[in-house]
């Protein structure tokens, strides 16, 4: 580990969080920096690794590691990035994140995301600001750079601490559509495994049992079912439900129970990383395509769904004279969504993949 240093909590951050204390005293760069080394669990108080929400007190004795990092040069300016909105109110918006997007402002992507986006869109005084620095500006969850599909903005301070209570309190209902390898025999399955930073690489979630794991809770139902083929051992068409919100979750739980993602580049030791050329796939195929929760203010029940970008469509369509089976679920799904208002992105009709 690298050398250490102490700081000592002074009054006027009596009460604040952790990973805000760290930012605002200047010992890290940015907020989103301190919250990394924390989960490595490479930050003592008093004594003990503590979660980056905890609370401190005036005299607390913290030992921080020295960085060599150069610090995070955050960019609040607005740009013209395209929005695909799906709802936006005084409160609010929903919008479908297109792939190639990252959420916000960090080390290796200091313009160019979607909090970029939603200043120029907005204007940064209509954003919720509740992370501890203007980076992540409307910001209530995250979807990774390479994951497409649904998700939520707060435009204020009430709206966004609402979300992020409610996601917390797994009454926000957030679905993706995921095509992994091999063949899941069961119709549903529920993975229960805590995640944390991996040793060696705090890019890198693993399923860990350690004091700084968080608890990882993500339901599976199978969709479709394709045979294997001359170079893979069949694919399966699934939908993923989050009860909890940890990064990577998805993608390092796939890999943990052996059926890792298609395209996935990174979770992926379980299964030869292999289809992704004959799918003609990019990048892994997850997609969110269904979000549903009670409108903050006005408490209505909001729900939406998403059709399958073009690069996903295509791979299923490549799968099709496959198809071994499909469940009920999978029917189902698939025509809500050719019932939705967007349907079908060109070239790419959901009946073509509906029917068995």
């Amino acid at each position: 580990m690298s050398a250490t240093r102490c700081y000592i909590v002074q009054k006027p951050f009596h009460g604040m969080r952790l990973d805000v204390v760290l930012a605002q005293a200047g010992l890290f760069a940015s907020r989103s920096q301190a919250a990394s080394v924390l989960e490595n669990g490479d930050v003592l108080v008093n004594g003990s690794a503590q979660h980056k929400k905890y609370n401190v007190c005036t005299g607390d004795v913290i030992i921080y590691p020295v960085l060599s990092d150069a610090p995070c040069a955050v960019s609040l300016y607005g740009e013209d990035i395209p929005l695909d909105i799906r709802y936006e109110d005084d409160d609010l918006i929903v919008l479908s994140k297109q792939i190639g997007l990252v959420c916000h402002p960090c080390d290796d992507h200091t313009h160019g995301t979607l909090v970029n986006a939603l200043v120029y869109h907005c204007g940064a005084e209509h954003l919720c600001n509740l992370q501890g620095e203007n980076d992540r500006l409307g910001i209530v969850h995250r979807l990774d750079m390479n994951t497409s599909g649904l998700m939520l903005a707060a435009k204020t301070d009430v709206a966004g601490e609402a979300l992020m209570h409610a996601i917390a309190a797994r009454s926000v209902e957030r679905h993706y559509m995921a095509l992994v390898h091999g063949i899941i025999p069961h119709d549903t399955a529920l993975i229960d495994a805590p995640l944390s930073r991996a040793i060696n690489d705090r890019k890198r979630m693993s399923v860990r049992d350690c004091p700084q794991s968080r608890s990882a809770l993500t339901s599976l139902t199978v969709l479709r079912r394709y045979e294997a083929g001359s170079y893979d051992d069949g694919f399966t068409l699934i939908d993923c439900k989050l009860f909890t919100g940890r990064t990577h979750q998805i993608r390092v739980h796939l890999e943990f129970v052996k059926h890792p993602l298609v395209g996935e580049p990174v979770y992926n030791n379980f299964a030869p990383y292999k289809g992704k050329e004959s799918l003609e796939l990019q990048r892994q195929f997850l997609h969110s395509y269904h979000i549903a929760f009670t409108h903050p203010r006005t408490e209505e029940q909001l729900s939406f769904m998403d059709n399958l970008p073009r690069d996903l469509r295509r791979a299923l369509t490549v799968l099709e004279n496959r198809t071994s089976s499909i469940t009920d679920a999978g029917q189902r799904i698939f025509t809500e969504l050719e019932q939705s208002p967007y349907p079908s992105v060109e070239g790419f009709a959901l009946k073509d993949i509906s029917n068995v």
